[in-house]
């Protein structure tokens, strides 16, 4: 069992270690090309209350996407069936109006992008990442990825293909992640899922120090007794 709560950011920045049933970085030499705020979405640059740690299920968004170019690495199997990958580490705020689009950015460089790619395989991913959020955490899209990976590779993920074939609950998924994770409690965890019922992602909720906290009451969360699928895969 891991603790997330005696994480410290003096791991080695060179710490990766994929969350998937295998992963091999491919040969990456084009950059990520940056991501522009859309007109729709407003440049906040407020305080930063804590930080959400967002983690996708890949298999359910692979699910209808294997034959899409735009998610060949991620979905196509060539370099990897992932589990969960990293969504986001998000910076909050009080309230609604979290930080975003803080500043704009030059193209991801090809290093950064292979040295997360079992993390984040998907490099337009990355690049809105880093675009969004991390503009508003650090000046250096290293920082924001070291941190993001130390975060990431903290998390001790419970049995899902054992959870997916009983039925399952909103309650007991975040049982499965609180017994494999000293320190994490329910009340720390949000679960997403799709109008079918379908896991889509998990998310922990983290302080300014980045250890795990109580999820404000603003961000909702699935009832106990919600019924989750967890999809396997073909």
């Amino acid at each position: 069992m891991k603790s997330i709560f005696a994480l410290t950011l003096l791991v080695s920045p060179t710490l990766v270690q994929a969350q998937s049933y295998q992963c091999r970085a491919p040969s990456l030499t084009d950059p990520a090309a940056p991501v522009r705020k859309p007109a729709s979405e407003p440049r906040r640059v407020t305080p930063i209350s804590g930080y959400t740690l967002a983690m996708s299920w890949s298999p359910e968004f692979c699910r209808l996407r294997k034959d899409d170019r735009r998610h060949k690495a991620q979905c196509s199997g060539d370099d990897g069936s992932f589990g969960f990958i990293l969504h986001g580490l998000w910076p909050d705020a009080q309230g609604a109006s979290y930080p975003q689009w803080c500043r704009a950015t030059k193209a991801l460089p090809p290093a950064i992008v292979k040295r997360n790619f079992c993390m984040i395989p998907a490099p337009r991913l990355a690049a809105r990442q880093w675009s969004k959020h991390g503009t508003c955490m650090a000046k250096r899209p290293e920082t924001y990825f070291r941190i993001s990976r130390i975060m990431f590779d903290a998390v001790e993920f419970p049995n899902m293909d054992r959870l997916s074939r009983k039925p399952l609950t909103a309650k007991r998924l975040r049982a499965a992640f609180v017994a494999a994770n000293d320190g994490l409690k329910a009340d720390m965890i949000r679960l997403k899922v799709n109008r079918r019922g379908w896991l889509e992602e998990v998310r922990i909720c983290l302080g300014k120090s980045f250890r795990p906290q109580r999820c404000a009451r603003s961000m909702r969360g699935l009832k106990d007794s919600r019924s989750i699928k967890i999809w396997r895969g073909a």
